[in-house]
């Protein structure tokens, strides 16, 4: 069950570099529940591809040299990583985008059920973020 579920992390984060949305849903249960770093949760594969079209407009992103965990069973993993991408849309409430770069160490952790992800929480230090952006 844990190689099943580093396999399942592995593959929603090479969809993810891949800019494939569609190969990440199916990696997500249905009931997903999105717990966006600083902000709100998302709840349902609706509003979790609403988000991973959003992110395809406003910024391309790439992540390196990840390292993914679980537990014993296989029921929550975690993945850390580092985030090599560029700022291309300006989101509201956000400084402006000009295609700036910024590379921030960051992380994601995951419940897992029936081999889909049913939870995914992501984390990263947006004031360095905000800072890279704003050079």
């Amino acid at each position: 069950m844990t190689q099943a579920t580093r396999d399942l992390i592995a593959r929603y984060y090479a969809a993810f570099n891949a800019g494939d949305a569609k190969a990440m849903l199916d990696c997500v249960s249905s009931d997903i529940e999105h717990r966006v770093n600083e902000g709100g949760v998302r709840r349902g594969k609706v509003l979790f591809g609403e988000f991973c079209s959003h992110m395809g407009v406003s910024y391309r992103e790439e992540l390196k040299d990840i390292v993914i965990f679980s537990n014993e069973d296989g029921s929550r993993a975690a993945a850390e990583f580092v985030v090599h991408g560029t700022y291309l849309k300006t989101d509201p409430g956000l400084p402006e985008a000009k295609g700036q770069g910024y590379i921030l160490p960051a992380g994601g952790f995951f419940d897992v059920k029936d081999g889909r992800i049913t939870r995914v929480t992501t984390f990263y230090n947006l004031n360095d973020w905000i800072r890279q952006v704003s050079e």
